[in-house]
């Protein structure tokens, strides 16, 4: 989505410059096109914000997601009650190397079900799999 709002802001922009120095360089009314500008620079500086808010943390019994950025929302899974994690990558997400996991769990609804824009998400999910995988060593040895 944040893709979409870049492009847009690009095309605006030359747009914008396009008028003023070629075809109208006598027309004040184009510097008007900038405030269609902003929304868009506006849009991506707030998901920028945002995504950088976003904190992903692994434990060796829990995932913990931690986002916003004027409110704060926490929320957490049990490694224990992973069944399955799916990974989505876009083909710009596959080159800059970023995408989202669904994690899916036995207890429908609760705990953390998307984790958006993750850096390294192969990587992540990897991880997460191993975590699970020693927490159920660690649970089988116990019983």
């Amino acid at each position: 989505e944040m893709i979409k709002w870049i492009l847009f802001a690009v095309v605006v922009l030359a747009l914008v410059i396009l008028l003023r120095v070629w075809w109208l360089p006598d027309a004040s009314w184009v510097w008007w096109l900038l405030l269609i500008f902003l929304v868009p620079a506006v849009r991506i500086a707030w998901g920028f914000l945002s995504w950088k808010m976003n904190v992903y943390v692994l434990t060796n019994r829990r995932v913990i997601e931690s986002t916003g950025v004027l409110s704060k929302r926490v929320a957490d899974s049990s490694l224990e009650k992973l069944t399955d994690i799916v990974l989505k990558q876009s083909i710009l997400g596959r080159m800059l190397n970023y995408g989202d996991i669904v994690v899916l769990t036995a207890a429908a609804g609760a705990g953390i079900n998307d984790l958006r824009q993750i850096r390294r998400p192969m990587e992540f999910k990897t991880q997460m799999l191993d975590a699970k995988e020693q927490l159920e060593r660690e649970l089988g040895q116990s019983n």
